[in-house]
């Protein structure tokens, strides 16, 4: 297994926990830990496809990465 590969399947398992979580009603779509574990494990993905060389997950995982941050940050300034 490569470095890649490695951080690849951490942000991918993040990405799966927070879907997985909020699917079982563990886990609000709309709060600070769902944005977190998006953004985390998007972030981590769109490295892992950096590496490979695949430019398109690189895309697909920076766009998630941002929406999340976006969401976050929609989420704070709404709650302030």
């Amino acid at each position: 297994m490569t470095t890649a590969d490695l951080i690849s399947g951490a942000g991918v398992a993040l990405i799966l926990a927070a879907f997985a979580l909020s699917t079982l009603k563990k886990l609000d779509t709309n709060s600070s830990p769902y944005f977190v574990l998006n953004m985390l494990g998007g972030a981590l993905a769109c490295v892992g496809a950096w590496l490979v060389g695949s430019i398109p997950f690189v895309v697909m995982e920076l766009v998630w990465t941002l929406v999340a941050i976006f969401g976050l940050i929609k989420l704070k300034t709404v709650s302030s």
